[in-house]
């Protein structure tokens, strides 16, 4: 089943401050977890893949565990927020689903309340910021079991101009966050299947779209330090639309890779 926004919040091959990799900008913290149009769409294929399919979508390695424990408590201050309830240990939805998490299962738990993906990244012994666990019910071409335990450099093996200046400029921005300035960027492809969960190995590709058909996934991707931890989270949040909600010329725009 399709799950389909109407429309993208942003254009990021259009938007100059997005368009320069890594298009970093400054985030409101109050606008870190969005509650959108598809919210119980979305919640409910999470609901399906966490039950069915825990291995794909889920790890924690165990010097994680301390920084998902924190990532839980942070959460859930902000459910309220969002238009979450308390009903006692347990929070309804607003789409009215009942969930009571689980603190033994932070990062599971999570997955079940909020629409975004949340990867833990933590300092690691070379240098770069290495991915030690993370709830991904909606990989955009990427598989979690693949990338875990890979520091930045090996995450981004498989992407074009990411070696070199560009991965030392990522690295120096996770070196720099502080836990009260949180940032953001925004990505766009193309897909000729609008499903959420689309993992891929490295070497696999994805069906090419022509025209006006096929879909446009769109990524808010926000980073964030957890002050005690130190670890960096990083969120997903994703969107997708019909390809032809765009114009011809942001299509083709897009298409062309300016983003």
């Amino acid at each position: 089943m399709a799950v389909l926004h109407a429309s993208l919040p942003f254009r990021p091959w259009a938007d100059p401050r997005l368009a320069r990799l890594p298009g970093i900008q400054p985030l409101d913290p109050a606008d870190w977890l969005r509650v959108d149009e598809v919210h119980a769409a979305q919640m409910a294929e999470r609901d399906r893949l966490i039950a069915t399919r825990p291995e794909d979508v889920h790890a924690l390695l165990p010097q994680a565990e301390e920084a998902a424990r924190e990532l839980y408590g942070a959460v859930l201050e902000r459910l309220p927020a969002l238009g979450f309830v308390a009903e006692g240990p347990a929070w309804r939805r607003p789409d009215g689903c009942l969930i009571t998490p689980d603190p033994a299962q932070p990062l599971l738990s999570l997955g079940r309340l909020v629409q975004e993906d949340l990867c833990l990244m933590q300092a690691g012994p070379e240098g770069h910021h290495v991915l030690t666990g993370a709830i991904l019910c909606f990989p955009a071409s990427w598989t979690l079991a693949e990338k875990l335990g890979r520091g930045l450099p090996g995450i981004h093996g498989p992407v074009a101009g990411y070696a070199g200046d560009l991965a030392v400029r990522v690295q120096r921005l996770f070196d720099a966050i502080r836990p009260e300035a949180p940032l953001w960027r925004a990505n766009a492809l193309t897909y000729a299947d609008p499903a959420l969960h689309q993992p891929r190995r490295e070497g696999q590709t994805k069906p090419r779209t022509r025209g006006p058909d096929g879909y446009v996934r769109s990524e808010r991707q926000c980073l964030l330090r957890l002050p005690v931890s130190r670890a960096v989270v990083f969120s997903i949040h994703t969107y997708v639309v019909r390809a032809d909600t765009l114009s011809p010329e942001d299509l083709a725009q897009l298409r062309a890779g300016r983003h």
